[in-house]
């Protein structure tokens, strides 16, 4: 009996009704094959096109209540201000496609952060980045370790390192802020149409992570990890060793987000990288990615940042209290919860 005949006869019936005919076979270096749900670059056609209609409501909206909305200044500040959640949600999307979950990159980004401020002040810039990347990536490594090898599972483990990073950034500053001088070309630089360097590093980075997920053997592994890892596992796929690599990608993208923030202030505050993770999993929920894995992409992730990044500076410039900010988003994170709930039990049926 083949690899995956086996799978078929031990999955449970109601995922073998899921499982489309049409679903390619991913064929791992060692000849084994598991079915997996094809990486598609968009995350089904009503999927994006549903975001695609909401972004264009909400620009027109906006455009029409808020006079200095539709600006080229004000487009590219929309732009900016999600560029950080969007380097840290392009990993994070290649988590959740896996079925991991990475709840420390708020705190990860404040530690690393403080980390290079500090050194920076003693040891000069240079030093100061260099620690900040050994850090984040022992951040990315720990991580790892708890889930791979403890089998923690991830939501608690980076809700535990949630507060062990954040804590040991406080630590280190005393709760002060740490400032750096010298350091404001990453954030603050307009190397092209007068656009941030963060936006440009966004969009690569963004461009980057799509095609690893629909191009690259890496990619379909990761997908075929969270659609289903017994499967995988019997086709020779190494779950554990792509989850780690996996971890350390986030933690790297955390760290150069931390750098943006310092870049950006010329110091870091408690207050750095607060709620950040509520913003990048709101997005990548909200692009389509599913909380059981399997399913999720680059392209739906960037219009749910985008569609955030336009609620909020259209509530700012119709001067609705930015508390409301918080509040909207946590309501789009439940109903994308809540619809992603409504596909799986649909796709049962």
């Amino acid at each position: 009996m083949s690899i995956v005949e086996q799978d078929e006869s031990e999955r449970p019936a109601s995922r073998r009704a899921t499982q489309s005919v049409a679903d390619p076979l991913i064929v791992d270096g060692g000849g084994g094959a598991v079915a997996a749900t094809r990486p598609r670059l968009l995350p089904t056609i009503s999927g994006s096109a549903v975001l695609v209609i909401v972004l264009a409501v909400l620009f027109t909206y906006f455009s029409i209540s808020a006079p200095y909305f539709l600006t080229t200044n004000n487009l590219i500040n929309i732009v900016y201000a999600v560029s950080v959640a969007g380097i840290i949600a392009a990993p994070g999307t290649l988590l959740l496609v896996a079925g991991q979950l990475d709840l420390s990159v708020g705190s990860g980004t404040l530690l690393t952060g403080v980390v290079m401020a500090t050194l920076s002040v003693r040891y000069g810039i240079t030093v100061g980045v260099l620690a900040a990347i050994g850090v984040g990536l022992l951040c990315g490594a720990l991580n790892a370790f708890a889930v791979t090898v403890l089998r923690v599972n991830a939501i608690i483990t980076t809700l535990g390192t949630l507060a062990i990073f954040q804590g040991a950034g406080l630590l280190i500053t005393q709760g002060q802020s740490a400032s750096v001088e010298g350091f404001d070309t990453l954030g603050n630089a307009r190397p092209l149409l007068n656009i941030p360097l963060p936006c440009f590093l966004f969009f690569g980075i963004a461009i980057l992570f799509a095609f690893v997920m629909k191009f690259t053997r890496f990619g379909r592994q990761m997908y075929a990890i969270g659609s289903n890892r017994v499967a995988a596992d019997l086709a020779g796929i190494r779950g554990d060793w792509l989850i780690v690599v996996a971890f350390l990608l986030s933690s790297l993208a955390f760290t150069l987000s931390g750098l943006i923030y310092v870049s950006q202030l010329g110091a870091t505050t408690s207050n750095t990288g607060a709620g950040l993770e509520l913003f990048v999993v709101t997005a990548i929920i909200l692009g389509g990615a599913s909380l059981t894995g399997g399913r999720g992409t680059i392209v739906g992730t960037v219009l749910g940042l985008l569609i955030l990044g336009v609620i909020g500076n259209g509530l700012v410039l119709l001067n609705v209290q930015p508390y409301w900010q918080t509040v909207v988003r946590g309501a789009l994170l439940i109903g994308a919860v809540a619809l992603d709930q409504i596909r799986r039990r649909q796709a049962r049926l």
